[in-house]
């Protein structure tokens, strides 16, 4: 007994193997620019200048290497509004503005991501039943975020579908905007979702986390 873990493995081999975490990231660059067919051991060993047989010190097999990749949407842009509607703040415009955020820093949520794994579940109905526990789960927390400052239930569902589907029609139809054209119309975004403006404070905060005075 060696007292290995597979931890330890997994850390040792990674210097010349990669890593579980650069084939995840090679899968999400070649998914989200190419597609699922695009997906493929072959080619993303060839990208990374790895052995195709590194590939399976860290996935099974192609579908374990797709449920990973599904799983890593989820985590980061379900949680990304997730975490931001959880984040404190003291009005509610302010808690929109935090929302509003989340979804153009594409750090933590990627559009495109979200466009691809949407793209997959038109094909897959297991994808699809995913990405609508997802849209629940978004929904279930930005409606939370509104009860938070006393909207009523039935008026925090339509406030969180308002907010929600005006940004998932950004990223179906692929609205191409720059930042500064995004942030002009913040401010009355802030009014219709929340009901009430932000302050000139608000703002300032807000598009200088952007680097925009």
């Amino acid at each position: 007994m060696t007292g290995q873990t597979d931890e330890d493995a997994a850390a040792k081999a990674a210097g010349w193997r990669g890593s579980r975490e650069l084939w995840l990231e090679a899968a999400k660059q070649a998914f989200v620019d190419g597609g699922l067919e695009a997906v493929k051991i072959q080619p993303l060993g060839a990208r990374l200048n790895l052995s195709r047989t590194s590939f399976y010190w860290f996935f099974k097999d192609r579908g374990a290497l797709l449920d990973a990749l599904l799983a890593h949407w989820e985590a980061q842009n379900t949680g990304a509004i997730v975490t931001a509607c959880a984040a404190y703040a003291e009005t509610l415009p302010e808690a929109v503005l935090s929302l509003i955020g989340a979804f153009l820093d594409e750090t933590g949520f990627e559009p495109r991501f979200d466009f691809a794994v949407r793209g997959w579940a038109h094909g897959d109905a297991g994808v699809a039943a995913q990405v609508q526990a997802a849209d629940e789960a978004r929904l279930a927390a930005i409606r939370e975020m509104f009860r938070r400052f006393g909207v009523t239930e039935a008026e925090a569902d339509v406030r969180a579908r308002t907010v929600y589907l005006t940004q998932m029609g950004y990223i179906s139809m692929q609205v191409r905007e720059t930042l500064e054209t995004r942030l002009l119309r913040v401010a009355d975004y802030v009014t219709i979702f929340a009901g009430q403006p932000p302050t000139p404070a608000d703002m300032a905060r807000f598009r200088a986390r952007f680097g925009v005075a």
